[in-house]
């Protein structure tokens, strides 16, 4: 399990792991599971995503019994990249595998290459299946730029950067394809599943692609970029505060195209905010950082504040209720103190934000920057129009909030990957005390060793995590706070809001809303889902103590890797 409502399942153990992948993707889209969101495919797993704990439970027990159907319906569209070969690190590649310029360029583009999964940006695809000689490593030292259309290689894997961002591949070249665009209906210009192939081009040929119409759909209202017709301004940002910005329920079901959920980071508090004006849960709100807003009212209009917000003031004298409806009137400032404790306010306005939605949401996704940007002083807010109810009495908080200093208890269950540091790491993961780093956003959250922390001088962890007496012959540097039972890397898997990945340093990161779709370190514990609102909440400085409500360590068993189905490999899968 991937906390309570997602499942891993696991084909590492199989003879040809990304191709039981594509197996059991194919399979998993054409007859998905009760209760099935999503199936995200990575290097040797497939994250399945469910709309309940009790679904995600009764899904480990069909996984095992399923063995995916060989008709099931893998994409038959073959893809088409015309790419002018002048990468910086040619002739680098041309040296680590031995091979002339002229054959690398001929090894890239005489393979048919399989888009296996999505991940590091929206429409990142990995492509396996090339020729093995340009396995390659990446570069020692990323760049902090590789510019849109990039074609790249690491490891077995090729490449197209859709965007310009950072990254580490060796690139052999560059194409003109249109890789993404949130406004086509398949914004992605290669989905899992696909034959992609490359084809050699002068660099005075205009780079183009030649694709198959696919079969498959976006999810319905996830096709176009869609902005809302003018209206009237209800409101003027007078100043954005810290950062505000605009969130909604996110785009789930888009995972294996390398775009995360997103959506507000506490979402009780947000659907609390839409629901005390009478909005529906998928209206747009402001989410607010640490305070500093400041709305001008230019009509008649009522609003709600929940989660972190203090000291709301309208007109700098009259104190605005928090956890309440109440109106603004034309010339009405409201404006937003620093709150005492929390770290994320909401505004919901009746009738809705109108925002720029991209890919069906408002949200903004600040890994990947899809959706619209944060906003700025002068900006005009218009409502979006949308029916409502009548609205609600007052509400307590839908999120109980940190007392300032206080330490904050997260629960949590085992991860897929607590084998990886077994029971000594888990009770290690409990007996720490936590400190929030300062550098956590919406993407997650670096967590410390809290400085302040009892030390038993007798005690000290040796590397196989198990507490040992301290002597004189002990290593100059201290041990992570929370050490591997295993060496190695883990091959990029999904992820989910709540992870808490495990880096060699020993220091877990927790993800939130903003999380990446992939990620390469192990994920020893996730967030209990009635905790994750609370976990969006705590603000740099806090402490943090985790306690394990479930702990399974017992590693993923392996799988009888030859039998045989309708004289089909059965590519065997462990959830």
């Amino acid at each position: 399990m991937m906390g309570r409502t997602a499942v891993l399942v696991d084909v590492s153990a199989s003879p040809e792991p990304l191709e039981s992948v594509l197996s059991w993707h194919a399979e998993l889209v054409a007859r998905p599971l009760p209760g099935q969101l999503e199936a995200l495919p990575a290097a040797a797993t497939v994250l399945l995503r469910f709309s309940s704990a009790p679904a995600a439970e009764a899904a480990v027990a069909e996984v095992k019994n399923r063995v995916p159907d060989a008709a099931a319906a893998r994409s038959s569209r073959i893809v088409t990249l015309p790419v002018e070969y002048s990468g910086e690190d040619l002739e680098q590649v041309a040296r680590l595998t031995g091979l002339s310029v002229e054959a690398v360029i001929a090894a890239h583009t005489g393979s048919d290459w399989t888009a296996a999964f999505g991940g590091f940006a929206p429409g990142f695809l990995y492509l396996t299946g090339g020729d093995p000689r340009l396995n390659v490593p990446r570069r020692s030292t990323p760049r902090t730029a590789v510019p849109a259309g990039s074609v790249a290689l690491a490891g077995a894997f090729s490449a197209v950067y859709p965007q310009r961002s950072p990254g580490g591949w060796q690139l052999l070249g560059r194409t003109d394809a249109p890789l993404w665009d949130a406004s086509r209906e398949q914004p992605s210009l290669i989905r899992p599943g696909d034959v992609v192939r490359f084809e050699a081009v002068r660099a005075t040929a205009r780079a183009g692609a030649e694709v198959q119409v696919a079969s498959t759909t976006l999810p319905e209202g996830a096709r176009d970029t869609v902005t809302h017709p003018p209206r009237p301004a209800a409101l003027e940002v007078l100043s954005p505060g810290l950062r505000t910005v605009f969130q909604d329920l996110g785009r789930p079901g888009l995972g294996e195209l390398g775009v995360t959920a997103s959506g507000a980071a506490d979402r009780p508090s947000s659907a609390q905010a839409n629901r005390l004006v009478g909005n529906p849960d998928s209206a747009a709100v402001l989410e607010t950082l640490l305070g500093g807003l400041s709305l001008r009212a230019q009509e008649t209009c009522v609003v709600a504040l929940t989660g972190a917000v203090g000291g709301a003031m309208i007109d700098e004298s009259v104190p605005a209720p928090v956890g309440a409806p109440f109106a603004l009137y034309p010339g009405h400032i409201l404006t937003l103190g620093q709150p005492a404790s929390g770290l994320r306010g909401y505004v919901a306005m009746r009738g809705g934000f109108a925002a720029e939605r991209v890919l069906g949401s408002a949200s903004l996704d600040t890994l990947s920057g899809l959706g619209p940007a944060p906003l700025t002083g002068g900006q005009a807010l218009c409502s979006a129009g949308l029916p409502v109810l009548p609205v609600a009495e007052p509400q307590e908080p839908a999120t109980e909030l940190p007392n300032p200093g206080e330490v904050v208890q997260l629960r949590v269950s085992a991860g897929p990957r607590a084998d990886w540091v077994g029971e000594a790491g888990l009770d290690a993961l409990q007996r720490t005390s936590w400190v929030v780093g300062p550098d956590t956003d919406r993407v997650g959250a670096r967590l410390r060793v809290d400085p302040e922390q009892p030390q038993d001088p007798e005690q000290s962890l040796d590397p196989d995590g198990q507490d040992t007496p301290a002597s004189q012959d002990a290593p100059a540097h201290p041990a992570p706070p929370i050490a591997r039972l295993r060496d190695g890397e883990l091959a990029s898997e999904g992820m989910v809001p709540g992870a808490l990945q495990l880096p060699p340093s020993g220091l877990p990161v927790l993800f939130l809303a903003d999380h990446p779709v992939t990620g390469g370190y192990p994920v020893i514990a996730v967030v209990e889902p009635h905790d994750l609102p609370l976990a969006a909440q705590l603000p740099p400085g806090t402490r943090v103590r985790f306690r394990v409500v479930e702990q399974k360590t017992a590693p993923n068993p392996p799988h009888p890797a030859s039998q045989q189905h309708s004289g089909q490999q059965n590519p065997g899968a462990t959830p």
